[in-house]
């Protein structure tokens, strides 16, 4: 009687999607010992890195009134985020821009969308969402939970003028790590 060697099991586990991202952010959000636990610097954003689910990258992000994020996106990943304390404003562009191959674009009209998310709200994102998070308090910190997946492989920065989008740079996570 031969015996065959064991195969190594293979993992079906399916990538998190922006609903359970959403869901992860929101029971983290309120988890009030964790948002407590926070640092907060009276000028520039501070931030933790979590563990989120099935492998996504996750953060607790602060911050300072009068901050924000400038236009980025977040490439091939899919994310949620939603607000733990204060409020963030997000400006998000709603249309899809070509991955590659480009450095300057004007967008058209009526693509700009704003969204206000106090304390509770959030939202999740597909692929190449492009958005700056501001906020716009001129005294209260905001305290914030993001994740994405597959974690971040970059994040492309643009500048706008009007309707004049710009590629600035590009940056790698170990430029925010």
């Amino acid at each position: 009687m031969s015996v065959s060697p064991a195969l190594p099991s293979v993992s079906s586990v399916a990538p998190p999607t922006q609903a359970e991202l959403f869901d992860f952010v929101r029971r983290t959000a309120a988890d009030a010992e964790l948002i407590d636990s926070l640092p907060l610097d009276p000028e520039g954003r501070t931030w933790v890195r979590l563990e989120g689910p099935g492998g996504s990258e996750a953060w607790l992000i602060g911050w300072p009134p009068g901050t924000g994020t400038g236009w980025h996106d977040h490439a091939e990943s899919v994310g949620a985020f939603i607000t733990a304390a204060g409020e963030l404003k997000e400006n998000s562009l709603g249309a899809r821009l070509p991955a590659d191959g480009w450095k300057t674009l004007e967008l058209s009209d009526n693509v700009d969308h704003e969204r206000r998310l106090p304390a509770g709200k959030g939202r999740s994102f597909g692929q190449h969402h492009v958005h700056e998070v501001l906020n716009e308090s001129t005294d209260a910190h905001a305290i914030s939970v993001h994740a994405y997946y597959p974690p971040l492989p970059q994040i492309r920065r643009y500048s706008r003028a009007g309707q004049i989008l710009r590629l600035e740079h590009v940056e790698r996570p170990e430029d925010w790590q």
